[in-house]
């Protein structure tokens, strides 16, 4: 039986008791999860490869199979959406390692889960998170009206979570980044790039649909074709075409390989120079609040536009300036040469988000400090920034914390920003970071490891109040989290394995965990 993209996504609904819109269908189409016949120009799913995919995505009984029956499925929050998972402010920047909101909301909001028989935080409570990373325990904290500091030894990271929960004036940040936008328009239109851009584009969409059609990818799937061998011999095709208009329309490509700032390394001419343009026109808004909305948005738009693959976005392996075979689309995709459409885009979605944000916002402080969670003095140095939250929470103290430290040897969190450090001219600390990807998961890195994030909670401690609660997300695979616990002068009372789906990585098909430990101070 086939069916159109309306009935399959209504099939799909029914078959997994949850929303599955038209362009989910697409998206299956377009990587070759399922396959498709065309029929009198009509694209159309036949219901057994429907149905064989999404019976194949029904991984409880494998996953416990694999990682034993202890698995908390709930936790898997199989049934959300991603629009729920990303929703509002939570999706005003990328971010590697940054738990569902989901998640952060179980843990502190007794409405959550009407089975749960034990309530850990309160609204007007204080939650601390000392691993505080793009501000997600803040943004739901502030949504289920608890109080948040967080901590975070990146000047970026501590900039992206207090960007999330500020409370602008939308108007005026509309305005503004309508202004910008305006003369960004007039900038590009002066260099030669949309007629460039729009010639390339026109013939890439020539060339992709004639050798890269709607069934490539399913071909590939099935080892009817070599992707490396095909992609790269098409690649080659396509490239002398590429260079004529290059040359026809006199752009410039040339990047220095050589050079210690990250913006010459991994952006084209042209799109350095939008974006040195668009940094300048921000730092001459007046308002302070607006001006550090925008450079977000700026931040967001420049990730989207370095010189790399669409595949290695995430980790980059060297600048492209040509014309490629890209893995992740099955075709032949072209580096950026403008910010414009990127920036036009992430203001329109950026204020939506905000705005949506702001209907649920509740009255309630929430603010990440920038520095060592080894040794911070919280409440001296949240005096800055509001002296009377201050006296509040001396005396009312933190009724505990809810983080996520580093996974062990995975990610520098610096670098993964290295663009924004580069531009707006934070200061790195990258030695203070505990775990990171630079110092692998050697020995001497878990013995590290354990004793940072040990003196976090020992340092913490200090704010706490007396019956404190502790929950840790993490991975501990190396068996680390009782001698952390044991060194910080805590023990743990309970332990919340769950599966994580909502993966990012290559392998995001494997079966994979994570532990939420529960804390509390030890029995003298």
């Amino acid at each position: 039986m086939l069916l159109t993209l309306k009935q399959a996504s209504q099939w799909a609904s029914e078959h997994l008791n949850k929303n599955v819109t038209p362009a989910n269908i697409t998206y299956l189409i377009q990587y070759g999860r399922i396959e498709t016949v065309v029929e009198n120009g009509s694209t159309l799913i036949p219901m057994q490869s429907l149905a064989d995919y999404y019976n194949l995505n029904r991984r409880e009984t494998r996953w416990k199979d694999e990682l034993g029956d202890d698995l908390n499925w709930m936790l898997s929050f199989e049934g959300v959406k991603e629009a729920e998972t990303t929703k509002h402010v939570h999706r005003l920047h990328p971010y590697k390692g940054k738990f569902i909101p989901q998640l952060v909301a179980y843990f502190l909001d007794l409405h959550t889960d009407n089975f749960k028989q034990d309530v850990y935080f309160q609204p007007g409570d204080i939650v601390l998170d000392p691993f505080c990373g793009s501000g997600t325990a803040l943004v739901q904290a502030n949504e289920l009206g608890i109080h948040a500091i967080g901590i975070d030894v990146s000047a970026f990271n501590a900039f992206i979570g207090n960007a999330k929960v500020a409370t602008y004036n939308l108007t005026r940040l509309y305005e503004e980044s309508r202004k910008i936008t305006a003369a960004l328009k007039n900038f590009v239109a002066t260099s030669g790039i949309v007629e460039f851009e729009s010639k390339l584009a026109e013939t890439l969409v020539s060339f992709n649909n004639q050798y890269f059609p709607v069934s490539f990818k399913r071909q590939v799937r099935s080892g009817e074709i070599d992707q490396k061998q095909y992609g790269c011999e098409k690649e080659a095709a396509f490239l002398e075409t590429y260079r004529e208009l290059v040359a026809e329309h006199q752009i410039d490509v040339q990047m220095p390989v050589d050079s210690a700032r990250f913006i010459k390394r991994w952006y084209l001419p042209g799109v350095r120079a939008e974006i040195d343009f668009v940094h300048n026109l921000i730092g001459e808004v007046e308002d302070l609040l607006i001006q550090n909305a925008l450079l977000l948005i700026l931040s967001r738009t420049i990730r989207s536009c370095r010189a790399t693959t669409h595949a290695d976005l995430g980790t980059l392996r060297k600048p492209v300036t040509t014309t490629y075979y890209c893995r992740k689309h099955g075709k032949i995709c072209k580096p950026l040469f403008s910010i414009l459409s990127w920036w036009e885009r992430y203001c329109k979605d950026s204020i939506g988000r905000w705005a949506e944000f702001t209907k649920l916002k509740t009255n309630t402080f929430q603010h990440c400090l920038t520095g060592d969670s080894r040794t911070t003095d919280i409440f001296t140095a949240l005096k800055q920034t509001n002296p009377q939250f201050v006296e509040f929470a001396r005396e009312q103290r933190i009724k505990g914390i809810f983080t996520s430290p580093p996974y062990v040897g995975l990610i520098n969190y610096h670098e993964q920003h290295a663009y924004a450090y580069d531009l707006f001219g934070f200061k790195r600390l990258d030695e203070l970071e505990i775990g990171p990807l630079f110092k692998g998961k050697g020995r001497e890195a878990r013995e590290s490891y354990v004793q940072g994030v040990a003196g976090v909670f020992k340092n913490c401690k200090r704010f706490l109040a007396d019956d404190y609660d502790v929950f840790v997300v993490a991975n501990d695979k190396f068996n680390m989290y009782p001698t952390i616990a044991e060194i910080a002068g805590m023990h743990i009372v309970n332990q919340h394995k769950r599966p994580v789906l909502n993966r990012t990585e290559k392998n995001r098909e494997s079966a994979y965990s994570e532990t939420i430990f529960h804390m509390k101070e030890k029995e003298k």
